[in-house]
């Protein structure tokens, strides 16, 4: 039998080992075949020489979290470990490169907010808008799809590499229903928009943004009103596109202009639409794969970085 001694020297137990050992029982659940055996700033870990190397590295991942932010949650352990054992294989048959711990800032937000990637698939959202003009990023709730792509587009506008940034979203749910809403057009649709607000608040200050709202350097609009533009020199995301149609989709992707950078994102599971229309993202993943400047990276449970309960959900639900 093998044996591992770590002395802690920068980080502190209580921090790493989470409120009531929480975050112990996930490396114990983790690594089944290992005794681990933690007081105070040591640590021993007591079994097969392959097995032990892997909790080391993944041991190391986490103190390093640690390190940077002086602050952990299981939530950040199960992510950490989940990429670092069952890795994100692409449709390639190569293994994604982990996000997370070590992977590059996208954008600095107020507060002290650092926006990056924290999973493989995340990480491979950063990588490929840097290769392609069109990405689509396919996955379910909670796995960061939607942040990942606003990020990127703050981020671009930052660098001055596009001039505005446009976030577009179906407004299904409205239909016939949007003129019995209180207010004006931007008050009835603004509560299907909001999750994109969200995103941009953590980004940008407050001030700033309002002024970006109002000279519309960052517009926030309904899927119908892109039709008949012309989108250049931006940054654009359709969020939610499963509930766009065929048509809707065209019409979205045939706006782009020849200095633009396109993100769709959407979850195929998840369509709002009336039984007797049909999605168009389906369609559209299926005619424009290996289209060479279209990527389409595919996202699962494994990325889920809402509460750490939400992976066992989606896990629980499977097909339904």
């Amino acid at each position: 039998m093998n044996e591992l001694n770590i002395t802690l020297e920068y980080v502190n137990p209580a921090v790493l080992w989470g409120a009531q050992n929480e975050h112990f029982e996930v490396f114990k659940k983790q690594f089944p075949k290992l005794k681990i055996v933690a007081r105070g700033n040591e640590v021993k870990v007591l079994g097969d020489e392959r097995e032990i190397t892997l909790f080391k590295d993944d041991f190391d991942k986490v103190v390093a979290h640690v390190e940077q932010y002086n602050s952990l949650t299981a939530n950040d352990v199960e992510t950490i470990l989940g990429n670092t054992k069952a890795g994100i294989i692409t449709k390639n048959g190569e293994k994604a490169v982990a996000g997370g711990v070590g992977a590059e800032p996208i954008v600095f937000g107020p507060n002290g907010i650092v926006v990056k990637a924290r999973t493989a698939n995340q990480r491979r959202m950063v990588e490929s808008i840097l290769k392609n003009d069109i990405l689509f990023a396919i996955g379910p709730a909670g796995t960061g799809k939607t942040y990942t792509a606003v990020a990127l587009a703050v981020r671009a506008l930052r660098n001055k590499e596009v001039k505005r940034i446009i976030l577009t979203r179906p407004a299904v749910e409205a239909g016939e229903n949007l003129g019995f809403l209180p207010g004006d057009l931007k008050e009835k649709v603004d509560p299907y928009l909001r999750p994109l607000y969200d995103a941009l608040d953590d980004m940008i200050p407050a001030e700033k943004l309002k002024i970006f709202l109002e000279n519309r350097t960052i517009e926030v609009a309904p899927l119908a009103f892109m039709r008949g533009r012309t989108l250049d020199n931006c940054f654009v995301i359709l969020d939610e596109a499963q509930n766009a149609t065929d048509m809707q989709v065209k019409m979205f992707l045939t706006r782009m202009g020849p200095t633009a950078k396109f993100i769709v994102t959407g979850d195929v599971t998840q369509i709002d639409l009336p039984k007797k229309q049909q999605s168009g993202l389906p369609t559209a993943l299926k005619l424009l794969d290996g289209i060479e400047g279209i990527d389409i990276i595919h996202l699962s449970g494994g990325d889920v970085v809402r509460h750490r309960l939400v992976r066992r959900i989606l896990e629980a639900y499977g097909d339904i």
